[in-house]
């Protein structure tokens, strides 16, 4: 057999190649940062609805292409409150995880040959899907004092070819938050050039909970360049349940209704009760376990503040923090080592774009910030 060009060219799953590298997986010393999950259970209420629902049967049949009508009516509820906005539930689309939803965008927007604007660095799972589908990437530099993309580098990267902006915010991997200014400026370009700009917002739920993340959903025509990418796997630890969702105009929901139908033809129906459930009835599980993030965050800032440590931190933020590492070679190499040597997993900056061998990720949230005084003191060992 003869795979797709496309598809052989594109890198192997970053995830799964970095956990290779470790010797010992039930190590009680391995400091695992490499993946973004939640190092709690879902809420121990939904947990009991969850079960008996499904022991009544529940969730046990396909649900409409859309998705089902309570979750989508929680989902509009949600983001009206959230973003002073007045979408309906007929702006949803509910998908098999954040993920998935990128991917049917992208193949409801692109053919081969497009091109799509990324700001670095990118979510490695945006720019494998773009590969494998031929589309080719065209990034916005990453500032190193900031980790906030610059809307003014967005005219020069624009070809006939050019059919979309991709924005994560907060950022994976760096955990930078873009202000509404920013995202507004880029929308502003989007709607002048009629291009599509997708946000990807999976950690929405981890930022300051009063203020809007944005007002873009506040646009009487928002639905003609704006598109809303979200996840409920970290805010309700959910991972395996795979549950995301898709706001934008029903005219392109349309469209991503046939690549659906195909692709999976509805998201888990027991994935979507667990997300009904959490939007309905744990606004405040969800506001104590982001402040518990928070503080995560704050914690990791404050190991990080060791003149020894030659390591510095880029962003932190929601759960990641970006790091640049000290060395002359590049990043997989210095993951590697840190791994072998030191027992400290994470993710090499080179699967995050062009110009990242500086880099390393780091995902704190499955991590006790108890134990980040010793994640510097090995980081400052490797420096030797």
């Amino acid at each position: 057999m003869i795979p797709n060009t496309y598809v052989a060219q594109c890198s192997a799953a970053p995830i799964s190649e970095v956990w290779s590298w470790i010797k010992d997986p039930d190590s009680p010393n391995l400091i695992d940062m490499c993946q973004a999950v939640p190092a709690y259970l879902p809420a121990q209420p939904l947990r009991d609805y969850l079960g008996h629902a499904i022991s009544n049967g529940e969730g046990a049949g396909y649900t409409s292409i859309e998705g089902i009508e309570p979750l989508r009516n929680a989902l509009a509820t949600d983001i009206n409150q959230r973003y002073q906005a007045g979408i309906n539930a007929n702006d949803a689309m509910i998908t098999a995880g954040c993920n998935q939803a990128f991917c049917a965008v992208i193949d409801a927007l692109c053919q081969t040959g497009d091109e799509v604007i990324v700001a670095l660095p990118c979510y490695f799972n945006h720019q494998m899907w773009l590969t494998i589908r031929g589309i080719t990437p065209r990034y916005l530099s990453l500032n190193p004092e900031t980790a906030i993309p610059d809307p003014a580098e967005v005219t020069g990267l624009l070809s006939e070819r050019t059919k979309a902006i991709v924005l994560v915010s907060p950022n994976n991997p760096t955990g930078a938050t873009y202000s509404p200014e920013c995202i507004e400026a880029f929308y502003q370009l989007a709607k002048q050039h009629n291009l599509a700009l997708i946000v990807d917002e999976t950690y929405r739920d981890f930022i300051d909970p009063d203020s809007p993340p944005h007002l873009l959903f506040q646009h009487a025509d928002w639905r003609d360049t704006f598109i809303h990418l979200y996840s409920f796997s970290k805010v309700f630890a959910l991972t395996g349940h795979r549950v995301g969702a898709i706001v934008c105009g029903q005219p392109f929901q349309a469209e991503l209704a046939k690549i659906q139908d195909c692709a999976i033809i509805c998201a888990s129906h027991t994935g979507q009760l667990a997300a009904t459930y959490g939007l309905q009835n744990l606004h405040d599980w969800k506001l104590e376990k982001s402040e518990a993030m928070s503080q995560r965050a704050d914690a990791l800032r404050k190991a990080f503040k060791v003149p020894e440590l030659t390591y510095s931190l880029v962003s932190v933020g929601a759960y990641f923090a970006y790091v640049k590492h000290p060395f002359e070679v590049d990043s997989h190499q210095v993951s590697k080592r840190l791994v072998e040597e030191f027992e400290v997993l994470c993710l090499p900056g080179v699967f995050f774009g062009e110009g990242q061998e500086q880099y390393l990720r780091f995902a704190f949230a499955n991590v006790d910030e108890v134990r980040f005084p010793e994640l510097v003191k090995r980081l400052i060992a490797s420096q030797a």
